[in-house]
């Protein structure tokens, strides 16, 4: 299977075969967590950079009462934050919806490609900046969206997501979170989000079974949806200044 790192990086920089050698031998070895662990928590002190090369994770906050709010979800191709290492300690957990492949990237290296690899370095900034694009994307969907358009609007999302990575057919994705975990991330409550799946099937724009997302007709669920793309920055390929 290609490199879900190098599939993504490449939507925003025009990397060169030594760039694609580069962050190959960085992404080569990984560690394996299991499902519903945490790769990192709130108030430890981060020693690496983590990336995701297979599975599903999130990022999540918990309150004092047990609560939780999924703020993103991680796919192959995502470093959990690339530049966690700078704070003193985690305001948030990572943790893994489905069992992750993940590798570990010091801090030395990360600084490296920023300093010595130019379109590595810009491609880098655009993955953070897409991060920062897509969250306040989810905030609109949260406070403006009704709910079935939110989960729509989401499912256009992970489906274009994990397309440019390879993991993603025209028209349908594995999906391997529950109700519970969709309600954390919606700020919907489980019957909420149960009533909302029904009317989506209902009017034929998603089926959701075992584990695995399909939708009958993409461009009619995006319409729904009203899901518009260029927050992913997916055209933003190019060359650095002559």
């Amino acid at each position: 299977m290609s490199n879900p790192l190098i599939r993504k990086l490449e939507h925003g920089a025009l990397l060169t075969d030594e760039d694609r050698a580069v962050l190959e031998a960085i992404s080569r070895v990984s560690r394996r967590v299991p499902t519903n662990h945490d790769i990192i928590t709130e108030g430890t002190r981060p020693a690496a950079v983590n990336l995701i090369m297979g599975g599903f994770a999130c990022r999540y906050k918990l309150l004092p009462d047990g609560q939780r709010q999924i703020t993103a979800f991680l796919v192959p191709g995502d470093f959990c934050d690339l530049h966690v290492t700078l704070l003193g300690e985690m305001d948030h957990t990572i943790g893994t919806g489905w069992g992750c492949d993940i590798v570990e990237i010091p801090r030395a290296t990360i600084d490296e490609l920023l300093q010595n690899h130019p379109r590595i370095a810009r491609a880098l900034r655009w993955s953070t900046l897409v991060d920062e694009a897509t969250l306040r994307t989810w905030l609109v969907s949260m406070g403006q969206r009704s709910a079935s358009k939110q989960l729509a609007h989401l499912v256009c999302e992970l489906l274009l997501r994990l397309q440019t990575v390879g993991l993603a057919d025209a028209d349908s994705f594995d999906f391997p979170l529950s109700q519970v975990d969709l309600g954390d991330t919606l700020g919907l409550s489980v019957v909420h989000v149960n009533r909302t799946l029904q009317e989506l099937r209902g009017l034929n724009l998603i089926s959701w079974k075992h584990k695995r997302v399909h939708i009958p007709d993409v461009e009619r669920l995006k319409s729904f949806a009203d899901f518009e793309p260029r927050y992913l920055h997916l055209d933003d390929c190019r060359d650095l200044p002559a």
